[in-house]
């Protein structure tokens, strides 16, 4: 496992036999954890395997702060096993309206940056695809950083003003 602390935390299972594209979840105070997979993710694998790691590297790095978890709507994230296990390990859930990309920070800020920067590239193996990726996610400034999260609650307030109803935002 590589831990990286300079803008934000990244969080990389290379011990993990899972390969494939990389996933990642944005958690409070810029600190992103990416693993890859390449089966699909299982509340057991995410429950027994996963977000312990995610949570005892978050509690080494700011024990006495709180943890709140922002994740999409995946099965394996709103599984009863998993709802328990937070529940147990004391871990605040933002919730995320089902599909709704337009208020999901990757959707409108992560992966559209990554896509941007590896435009035109060709990796070569899926090792050099992660490393690529990692790379563009720690090279983004504090100040991408701080951008994105204004954004993104900017997005919330303007879900809460219209009820929940449709809205349509520009392409940044």
């Amino acid at each position: 496992m590589e831990l990286n602390r300079e803008h934000f935390r990244a969080i990389i299972y290379s011990d993990d036999p899972r390969v494939g594209a990389p996933k990642t979840a944005v958690t409070q105070e810029n600190m992103v954890v990416t693993f890859v997979s390449k089966a699909a993710v299982t509340a057991d694998w995410y429950t027994t395997i996963c977000l312990p790691k995610v949570i005892t590297e978050l509690r080494k790095i700011k024990p006495e702060r709180r943890i709140i978890l922002h994740q999409d709507n995946a099965s394996s994230h709103t599984a009863q096993k998993t709802r328990q296990y937070l529940t147990e390990e004391n871990v605040e859930l933002l919730d995320h309206p089902p599909y709704s990309p337009d208020l999901s920070p990757n959707d409108f800020f992560t992966f559209p940056k990554i896509k941007n920067r590896l435009r035109g590239q060709r990796l070569q193996s899926p090792e050099e695809a992660v490393d690529a990726f990692k790379n563009v996610v720690l090279d983004l400034t504090t100040n991408e950083w701080n951008k994105c999260f204004e954004n993104w609650f900017e997005r919330m307030q303007m879900c809460i003003n219209v009820r929940g109803e449709y809205m349509y935002f520009e392409k940044q």
